[in-house]
């Protein structure tokens, strides 16, 4: 039987039922066509999903490292799903907030401190860090499901859009976040079967990981390529092209969309 504390520990946030709230009435608010379509419902929609889905993939980390050995992920916060208690607020999602919004690129954010030491064997250190990302994969699964099931009878266009920009963010998060390069969580899942010297060598870049993938991302034929790669898991999963870029229309209200994005008002 856990202690009291141990079951203040793993209780869910307030803050983050809080914003789970805040995407439910805003999704309904898009359901139901309640303002402008391209409006600020959009907007709240997809910003409160995408913080939740950031919510979760953290605490994928946790849990499993929670059942890896790691019995200090509780004390930290890491199984309340409040999203300030992964190291920093800004980091955690203010900065993948701006980047959704400057870009549409899901870019990772946030991350759990895992005491490594506690943790036996290999396989359980990968799956640690294949947890997070896996999460991505599955959240954008639950976001295509009208799409891949051919259940989009009676699923209003706007909410349709705005699930194809959500699924959009959940699939370049996951790809990102499965890159083998050091600081994101495709090299955490192959650091525990490199040699020490590889690891040591490596360490020190850690930090840099991630600014010199969004670095890269700027080079317009590395974005081409990565983008044809999300749009072509996009397409096998039903989502069109059509749909994430009105997605991202509606979600980027600020902007004159009638009539920068005319066949979005009229749909596929």
């Amino acid at each position: 039987m856990p202690s009291a504390a141990a079951r203040s520990d793993r209780r869910i946030s307030p803050v983050f039922l809080g914003i789970v709230a805040v995407a439910a009435v805003s999704g309904w608010a898009v359901w139901t066509s309640t303002g402008y379509p391209y409006g600020l419902a959009a907007f709240v929609f997809v910003t409160a999903a995408w913080v939740v889905s950031l919510c979760l993939h953290e605490y994928a980390h946790a849990r499993t490292a929670l059942h890896s050995g790691d019995i200090s992920v509780g004390a930290k916060g890491y199984l309340t799903l409040n999203p300030f208690a992964y190291t920093h607020a800004l980091l955690s999602i203010v900065l993948p907030v701006l980047f959704v919004i400057m870009g549409g690129i899901g870019l990772p954010g946030g991350a759990v401190f895992i005491e490594r030491g506690r943790i036996r064997g290999r396989w359980r250190h990968s799956l640690i860090s294949a947890a997070g990302p896996l999460t991505n994969v599955l959240f954008a699964l639950v976001c295509t499901a009208p799409f891949w099931l051919h259940a989009l009878d009676g699923v209003p266009r706007e909410f349709r859009y705005a699930l194809a920009f959500l699924a959009l963010l959940q699939v370049t998060a996951a790809i990102l976040n499965f890159l083998p390069v050091p600081g994101l969580d495709g090299y955490g899942v192959i650091e525990p079967w490199l040699s020490y010297r590889i690891r040591q060598q490596v360490a020190p870049f850690a930090q840099f990981g991630l600014l010199a993938v969004f670095a890269v991302l700027w080079i317009p034929g590395i974005n081409h390529v990565f983008f044809d790669l999300v749009h072509g898991v996009l397409d096998s999963l039903g989502v069109s092209g059509l749909e994430t870029e009105c997605g991202r229309a509606a979600y980027r209200f600020w902007g004159n969309w009638n009539e920068e994005y005319p066949v979005c008002a009229v749909g596929p």
